[in-house]
């Protein structure tokens, strides 16, 4: 609950305009009225603004009038968006005609609005899948200069308290070393970009030189790529691999099996070797310590995109706008 206060303190100080496609989902309406009565960023909602407005107040959503509603297929910036989108993609062989209809789906058209600054960021996923969200976002926004591809964190609100940051557990199925470098550098910058002191473990089976594998060499490499990336980027950030998770957030286990390292022990971002065993930790430490999972945070984009689980709570989709401004605030700093 501290976290998510701060996260929307945070919100409410960087006052972005988030853009919703999906107006057509109760789930939306009700996140966007409790952000506007939060006064935590500014929306632009995609569907009907008559039958928006009247679901909101069957719904008794009394903050709901302060969001811009735009029927997008009609709005004036239709034509100039589709012809903008064919010219960013006409060296990939699109047509203005496929341009165009492209330009019809509700996720190209936002991330538009965001590539054009007209919003700030872009949530969308509560009734389609990641790849509907992220794939508008990597032919338009694109990755940032340096960053080779995108990925994502979990934010994991423990209940003593305790933040932890995992990625990747939701985009990159098999990170190259150097890909897992690139992730361990993102990852620990977004922590920072919400208030978490990152000391980055890159996760393995094994602890320092104690066991040997081609899974366990790949983070080894992974971990002196990141390391002399950290020389040039991020002076004094700490990081040490491969660990296992025990010895990286448990000081007694870390004592034993790692008593040099500047993260073992107390680590707060873990990079885990893939998305197999990425994605299932986050799930297992959610359901078995009832802990709150905000994410995925999608990062290394241009400008933030992040995507929603189709059973995504009402909470959910607030935090994650929360997270989007906060995000779009830090790209700006």
């Amino acid at each position: 609950m501290d976290f998510e206060k701060n996260l929307i303190e945070r919100a409410r100080g960087a006052k972005q305009r988030i853009v919703l496609p999906e107006g057509n989902d109760d789930r939306i309406l009700q996140a966007a009225d409790k952000i506007l009565a939060l006064d935590a960023a500014e929306l632009t909602i995609f569907g009907n603004p008559d039958g928006m407005r009247k679901r909101a107040a069957e719904l008794g959503l009394n903050h709901f009038g302060r969001a811009d509603l735009l029927e997008y297929q009609n709005s004036p910036l239709f034509d100039e968006y589709a012809h903008k989108y064919y010219e960013l993609r006409k060296s990939k062989g699109i047509s203005p005609e496929e341009a165009r209809s492209q330009m019809k789906d509700r996720n190209y058209f936002g991330v538009m609005m965001v590539y054009e600054g007209k919003a700030c960021g872009m949530v969308s996923g509560a009734d389609g899948t990641t790849a509907d969200t992220i794939r508008p976002a990597l032919s338009i926004i694109k990755t940032r200069p340096g960053c080779s591809i995108a990925s994502s964190v979990f934010l994991m609100c423990l209940p003593d308290g305790r933040i932890w940051v995992f990625g990747d557990c939701a985009i990159n199925p098999n990170p190259t070393p150097p890909q897992l470098a690139e992730i361990a550098i993102l990852s620990a910058r977004t922590a920072a970009a919400f208030g978490i002191e990152p000391k980055v473990a890159m996760l393995s089976y094994s602890s320092g030189s104690s066991g040997a594998g081609p899974d366990v060499d790949a983070v080894r490499e992974a971990t002196g790529i990141a390391l002399a990336s950290i020389k040039r980027l991020c002076p004094g950030l700490p990081l040490d691999g491969p660990l296992q998770f025990d010895a990286a957030v448990d000081p007694a286990t870390a004592a034993s099996k790692m008593p040099h390292s500047p993260v073992a022990g107390a680590a707060t971002v873990m990079i885990f070797p893939n998305l197999n065993a990425g994605n299932i930790c986050y799930k297992a430490v959610q359901r078995a310590a009832n802990a709150l999972a905000i994410g995925p945070v999608i990062q290394g984009l241009n400008a933030p995109v992040n995507d929603l689980s189709r059973g995504a709570l009402v909470e959910d989709i607030v935090n994650t706008i929360a997270v989007t401004a906060v995000q779009a605030q830090a790209d700006k700093a």
